[in-house]
């Protein structure tokens, strides 16, 4: 953990020199950007991953197969909510998260922004800066607190659009309210250090969560599917929460194969 820290911390001065810098921006879709900076910080730390875990196959938003699973394998985020990134909103991070026979035993999310490092380790509790963090205490759905995130695929006005519209008309008014950061890694920390009560998204890639699953869960969080079952990388929605809320949340989401 402490390598692999040191890496992330690493590429955070990259990460947060882009930041500030002027971008050169692409289209990798109708409205998702990417930037040099996100093909660099992704280098870098495929570099310095590779040699602190060779055994592992290093999964990265910019250069590898979506579909791409391994026994051994490290998902990499290397920005983490560019949108936000080329527009200087300070919700954005590097994520890592290392997973092994489909589980995570490791996770990273750094947002050098405001300097904010949330990190796990299997059986080992979950922390924010070296000060171990814990899920809220919220049971009340009303009185929650939760976060979401609206997909590329809102665009075609499809299934997923269908699905973030109805979602949001049953959930609205029985919650505090609902915040969009427009990072997931850092929606999943979030919950995990209390600040959030749940956080719920359709339509996600294994390098946005495949860290923060771990975080919340060291901080005694829980992290399902739609349909309240273990999430696995690559299911179609995720529901994550403080555990004590799980299940009123899971009864307003509308039905995502139905939608």
């Amino acid at each position: 953990m402490d390598r692999l820290t040191g890496a992330v911390l690493e590429a955070g001065k990259l990460f947060r020199e882009g930041f500030y810098a002027t971008k050169d921006v692409r289209h990798k879709g109708t409205v998702d950007l990417v930037t040099q900076y996100d093909v660099a910080v992704e280098n870098l730390l495929k570099e310095s991953i590779a040699q602190i875990l060779p055994e592992y196959t290093i999964i990265g938003e910019e250069s590898a197969d979506e579909h791409e699973r391994a026994e051994k394998a490290v998902y990499i985020d290397p920005i983490d909510g560019t949108t936000n990134f080329v527009h200087k909103i300070p919700f954005c991070a590097i994520s890592v998260g290392v997973w092994e026979d489909g589980k995570p035993v490791a996770a990273i999310v750094y947002n050098p922004v405001l300097n904010e490092l949330f990190a796990a380790a299997a059986q080992e509790g979950a922390f924010c800066n070296a000060k171990r963090i814990a899920v809220s205490q919220t049971a009340d759905l009303q009185q929650s607190l939760l976060a979401t995130g609206f997909p590329y695929t809102k665009v075609e006005m499809g299934r997923d659009f269908r699905w973030v519209v109805k979602t949001m008309e049953n959930l609205l008014p029985h919650t505090q309210d609902i915040r969009r950061f427009g990072a997931a890694s850092i929606d999943l920390c979030y919950v995990a250090n209390g600040i959030l009560d749940g956080f719920y998204e359709c339509n996600l890639k294994p390098w946005d969560v495949a860290a923060g699953i771990l975080i919340i869960e060291e901080a005694g969080g829980k992290v399902t599917n739609h349909r309240g079952e273990d999430y696995r990388l690559g299911d179609p929605v995720i529901v994550a929460t403080n555990g004590k809320n799980h299940d009123k949340l899971l009864e307003k989401l509308a039905d995502y194969e139905e939608a």
